[in-house]
């Protein structure tokens, strides 16, 4: 993984090195970055084929699927040669001569990940049927929910994590932010049947765990305190060194506008995490965390001018 760089001159260099690279010619592309552009096409297409091409567990004999899929691993090499090349440099490591081998090799242990992958997939479109009462199917759910796509995005990403590829997995995580409104750090674990309903404004961070048949609405946060944490030299602690986020465990449900926040904070299983909760301790398997009832003021316009029920309202 990058070793952080405080050094913002080392870093304006870096980055001018990138744009000249991109600029002129194959001659500094050493130091070319990955493409926003180029992954974001990857994520499409991935999109487009994980379910049908690897759901049913069939081997691939249709030479445009693939030519399809052969793409796809080169396109995704390209972009692990050039961030592993890019990272290299950045951190005045020696660039291996077989970097473009060892790219090939990674997608490979990818592909092995595929089926799972898409397994888990059909998991999360039957959770979102199970939960959601206005899904009409499952066609609909699978072109059209925010939270299948980004937790589709993020699994993937999540196994280039563990294979610790600079760059590339947050990358794919914030362009599925940037659709959907549901941010999901790579890092983060999260077991099947998962459902995010709505999903706008869901934040997942790195350490959290997210077992089996969880369902989260808008607004969740599972974050962490203030992260200060830190090594002798004052320096962050940073990745998975440093639990920071909580766990949950399965058949749990947290309500919209929810935050779970603590490295320590476990939240049982099969509880229910009711709306605006703010926890930052464990609590019991079957538990039930509401927030009491707000006291109201509740006015009638037709009882009073449109003056004073605007004023009374408003204090």
């Amino acid at each position: 993984m990058t070793t952080p760089n405080n050094d913002l001159r080392t870093l304006a260099r870096e980055f001018r090195l990138a744009l000249e690279a991109r600029l002129t010619d194959a001659s500094m592309w050493e130091y070319r970055l990955p493409s926003k552009d180029e992954v974001a096409a990857f994520c499409r297409s991935y999109l487009d084929a994980l379910f049908p091409l690897y759901y049913a567990k069939e081997d691939v004999d249709n030479p445009h699927a693939a030519g399809f899929l052969a793409q796809l691993d080169l396109q995704l090499a390209e972009q692990i040669v050039y961030a592993m090349r890019f990272d290299l440099n950045c951190c005045g490591k020696p660039v291996p001569p077989n970097l473009s081998e060892a790219a090939s090799h990674l997608v490979e242990m990818l592909h092995a990940k595929l089926p799972r992958l898409a397994q888990l997939l059909g998991t999360d479109l039957q959770a979102a049927l199970k939960n959601d009462p206005a899904a009409s199917g499952y066609e609909e759910i699978l072109l059209s929910y925010p939270g299948v796509e980004a937790i589709t995005i993020q699994r993937l990403a999540h196994e280039l994590y563990l294979l610790k590829i600079p760059y590339l997995p947050r990358m794919m995580t914030e362009l599925g932010h940037s659709h959907t409104g549901i941010d999901i750090h790579p890092g983060a674990t999260i077991g099947e049947s998962f459902f995010i309903d709505h999903g706008t404004g869901v934040v997942v961070g790195e350490t959290a765990t997210v077992g089996n048949q969880v369902t989260l609405y808008h607004g969740v946060t599972l974050g962490a305190f203030n992260p200060t944490s830190r090594r002798n030299g004052g320096e962050l602690v940073r990745g998975l060194e440093n639990k920071r986020h909580p766990d949950i465990e399965d058949g749990v449900t947290i309500y919209p506008g929810a935050t779970i926040l603590g490295g320590d904070t476990r939240v049982g299983h099969h509880s229910v995490i009711g709306g605006n909760v703010w926890l930052t301790h464990s609590v019991a398997p079957y538990s039930r965390v509401t927030v009491k009832d707000p006291e109201l003021l509740i006015r009638s316009k037709t009882q009073d001018s449109d003056k004073d029920w605007f004023l009374g309202s408003a204090i």
